[in-house]
């Protein structure tokens, strides 16, 4: 099913966010799905009003006032953005509304702003991946931080290091792999070439039983038997090399930062964070709020443009 609709919620009203989207409106890109804004209306308007640029924009109230020539927006109250409880109550309510929708057109992806986790999830969430997961009832969520040429999916997600080895098991790993698996072949008509990576250095363990024999190598030896294309499990020191980027699409790592950091090296933001395993696709850039650079027009937009060309691929 061809996706028709992006819904995107604007996040925190202090972030580089609009700013960056702004500069998509305002380029000679085209976004060839229909889009609906979920945010402050006017705080959208005083950012356009820098790029001294006209923008088409309908406001609506009900999904049946949608028009395909111009910007849908649909306005939420924001209250004081210096107060950082009305921030966060602005922010559920854009969720939820965007939620809402989406549990009713199946045709629609989520595009969401960074979102501060020390600020909006306060530490009852390991990240956005894991709220909007309960929030739409899902248990399997997958990170993967994708760009068109190579790809990078950790197990564990913005967990303490200390934490990881207690949360690895061979069933994440499938989880992982299969979901990119579908989601490669059934969205973007092509068939991945998995890596995965070890946990500890070279693979090796001075206890008796390593997580490479007890739980990663057994996993790849289950998807091979499933006829998915993985090989592993790779050293992480020496894989991110010219050779292995040329012959893998995804790597699957242990935890974040083990292939996250790397992959920064190599593409900086050219790439976007997407969460598989839900009802629905969500999007966001691979960066956060950058709230020091608020107001200053000088982010990179790379993220959001990956962002849109990702959109009229599906």
């Amino acid at each position: 099913m061809k996706v028709k609709r992006v819904i995107v919620v604007l996040g925190p009203p202090i972030s580089v966010f609009t700013e960056l989207l702004l500069k998509f409106f305002f380029s000679k890109k085209i976004l060839t799905k229909q889009i609906i804004i979920i945010g402050n209306l006017n705080l959208f308007l005083k950012h356009k009003k820098k790029g001294n640029k006209k923008l088409k924009i309908n406001i609506i109230k009900n999904y049946n006032e949608l028009k395909n020539e111009k910007i849908n927006f649909i306005d939420i109250d924001c209250g004081n953005i210096k107060s950082l409880k009305k921030v966060n109550q602005y922010i559920v309510k854009c969720f939820a509304l965007a939620l809402n929708i989406l549990k009713k057109d199946k045709k629609a992806v989520l595009f969401n702003g960074p979102i501060s986790k020390r600020d909006f999830l306060n530490k009852k969430y390991l990240g956005m991946t894991e709220y909007l997961a309960k929030k739409s009832r899902s248990k399997k969520p997958v990170m993967l931080i994708y760009n068109k040429k190579f790809s990078v999916s950790p197990v564990t997600t913005h967990l303490p290091i200390k934490y990881v080895s207690k949360h690895l098991n061979q069933r994440k790993i499938i989880n992982n792999v299969k979901e990119i698996d579908f989601f490669y072949r059934k969205k973007l008509n092509h068939k991945p070439k998995f890596a995965i990576l070890g946990l500890n250095p070279h693979c090796e363990s001075i206890e008796n039983h390593s997580e490479e024999e007890r739980i990663i190598t057994p996993a790849i030896k289950f998807l091979k038997r499933k006829k998915l294309d993985v090989e592993g499990p790779f050293s992480a020191d020496t894989f991110f090399i010219k050779k292995n980027l040329n012959k893998f699409n995804v790597v699957i790592g242990m935890y974040h930062d083990q292939v996250i950091a790397p992959f920064k090296t190599l593409y900086n933001f050219d790439a976007i964070n997407i969460t598989l395993g839900l009802p629905f696709i969500r999007v966001s850039p691979d960066h956060g709020p950058n709230i020091p650079m608020f107001d200053k027009n000088k982010s990179d937009a790379s993220s959001v443009f990956c962002a849109i060309n990702f959109f009229n691929q599906i």
